[in-house]
């Protein structure tokens, strides 16, 4: 279970990285840019079935569940580069955040030989 784990944690690097990069880089293009680039490195890494498929739904469900959130008060964000509604880096961040966790799914449904965990 320790090997699933460190593969989890390992798999969420380029997540933490993207955000822990928001306040180090105040320009949401730049932003945007640097996580685009991050998501391209890390699918030249280790790119994996249906990777891609992932990243896209979760790009266009986020973006379109963001707008429902921000235009019915749930939500509010400062930086508005998106529509004027939402930074224009966070569905690219949330559509790598759906890669992560269909790899993390994965890696938990995986049997590992050695412990017979599932």
């Amino acid at each position: 279970m320790n090997k699933k784990i460190l593969k989890i944690i390992v798999n969420a690097i380029p997540v933490i990285v993207m955000i822990g990069l928001i306040p180090v880089i105040r320009n949401d293009y730049l932003l945007a840019l640097a996580d685009i680039a991050i998501i391209f490195v890390s699918f030249f890494i280790k790119r994996e079935s249906k990777d891609l498929l992932f990243f896209i739904f979760g790009f266009f469900i986020m973006l379109v569940s963001e707008t429902f959130f921000v235009r019915t008060g749930v939500e509010t964000f400062n930086r508005h580069t998106l529509f004027s509604i939402m930074p224009i880096w966070l569905p690219v961040l949330w559509g790598y955040g759906f890669v992560a966790i269909k790899r993390s799914i994965v890696i938990l449904n995986t049997k590992d030989a050695t412990s017979g965990d599932l």
